[in-house]
């Protein structure tokens, strides 16, 4: 299968960790060796309810018996996509009661984006340093990181960045400004979280100027702060979220969010404004409902606190000179990529999976399932200091 994978799957980087994939059982994956890995990554934030969610399971079963895709979205009322909408508006403020379905969260912040500009009529767009919202052409554009986007310019004009926790910046948005996107918490960055009410401010300037405030969720979301969605967090009420990864329990999707009379916007002149075939898969709908259903039903999001807790108890070692973030969206810090590398090969190696961020190489990521136990924190925990004392006594 290695070969294969090699052979004719396209790869995204000239190393990748190629584990050949048996299963994978709560916060385990296993290969096709049997050997198990710890699971410290969940998908990269995406599999919040952990592998093989038996409410999740069950519910792609029963949707898989009913009917699959029978229309391109917007067309048929469909029961899982409708209810999901529904459940969550229910759980949004109420200027955040209109949800567009969508199949990834770079295909929602395009979505977020067209809508700004049809919203204000204007076309400037304002985007962070070291901002990563997706991968296709119109995320590529908001991108914070010229070395990742240089290749493929020309991209969409009228784009302008200003820097994340930076007050002074907030002058940048004007009355040209169609939106503003920002992560609620940076991931790509270095999980950097808004300090000194950034995100209230830069919310009373879009009011200020007419501008559309988009906030991107797609990491921060679904309880992993332990609050549904981050900017609760932070005392701010977007006009747009974009939001994705552990939206469905493992299975691909995307959403944007605003307002009933902005979204219907989208509708007519032009008609069509934004359309997807797949988006609202009722299969995916029905994951995303239970999903959405475990996340609101339990302490999952009460337990993400505590766990962060018991994670911050124990990463301390002198190779990590601070631990980011908030829940179970964590960075430990060390003083350089090379040791960050050496620290997540070596881990792998024994059954510990940790993985990069995508612009600060200094971070180690531990974002594991929201499902994850105490036990299974200390047991990663012990590897990874192990680890770590093994690369420091080479120092």
């Amino acid at each position: 299968m290695l070969q294969d994978f090699f052979k004719y799957q396209a790869q995204t980087s000239p190393h990748p960790l190629a584990i050949e994939i048996s299963h994978a059982k709560g916060s385990y994956i296993y290969d096709t060796d049997n050997n198990k890995y710890l699971d410290f990554v969940a998908g990269v934030s995406a599999c919040s309810l952990g592998h093989q969610n038996e409410r999740v399971n069950n519910a792609i079963k029963d949707q898989l018996d009913k009917y699959s895709h029978v229309m391109v979205y917007g067309e048929y009322a469909q029961h899982p996509a409708t209810e999901y909408c529904k459940l969550l508006a229910s759980h949004l403020p109420n200027t955040l009661n209109k949800v567009y379905l969508v199949n990834s969260g770079t295909e929602a912040t395009e979505g977020a984006l067209k809508l700004a500009r049809r919203i204000t009529g204007r076309s400037q767009l304002i985007s962070c340093h070291n901002a990563y919202h997706g991968n296709t052409m119109g995320s590529l554009s908001v991108m914070g990181f010229e070395e990742r986007k240089q290749v493929f310019r020309p991209l969409i004009p009228d784009v302008d960045f200003i820097t994340f926790n930076k007050e002074a910046d907030l002058e940048k948005i004007t009355t040209k400004t169609a939106g503003i996107i920002l992560e609620s918490i940076q991931g790509g960055a270095g999980f950097i979280q808004p300090e000194n009410g950034f995100l209230r401010k830069v919310r009373e300037r879009c009011t200020e100027v007419g501008a559309m405030l988009i906030i991107d969720e797609i990491q921060p979301g679904f309880g992993r702060t332990g609050k549904l969605f981050g900017f609760e967090n932070y005392d701010c009420v977007p006009d747009i979220i974009v939001i994705g990864k552990g939206m469905g329990g493992g299975m691909p999707v995307g959403a944007f969010v605003a307002s009933e009379t902005h979204m219907d916007l989208l509708m007519d002149n032009p008609k069509l404004g934004h359309i997807t075939t797949f988006g609202g898969h009722p299969v995916i709908a029905a994951a995303c409902l239970a999903t959405l259903q475990e996340v609101t039903e339990t302490n999952l999001m009460a337990e993400t606190l505590e766990k962060e807790k018991l994670f911050r108890k124990l990463l301390v070692h002198p190779l990590i000179s601070e631990v980011r973030g908030k829940g179970l969206m964590l960075a430990a810090m060390t003083e350089s990529p090379d040791i960050t590398t050496e620290i997540i090969l070596k881990c792998h190696k024994r059954g510990l999976i940790l993985f990069w961020l995508l612009f600060e190489g200094k971070a180690i990521r531990i974002t594991p399932p929201l499902t994850i136990s105490n036990e299974e924190i200390e047991e990663g925990c012990k590897i990874l200091l192990e680890v770590m004392d093994e690369v420091h006594s080479k120092k």
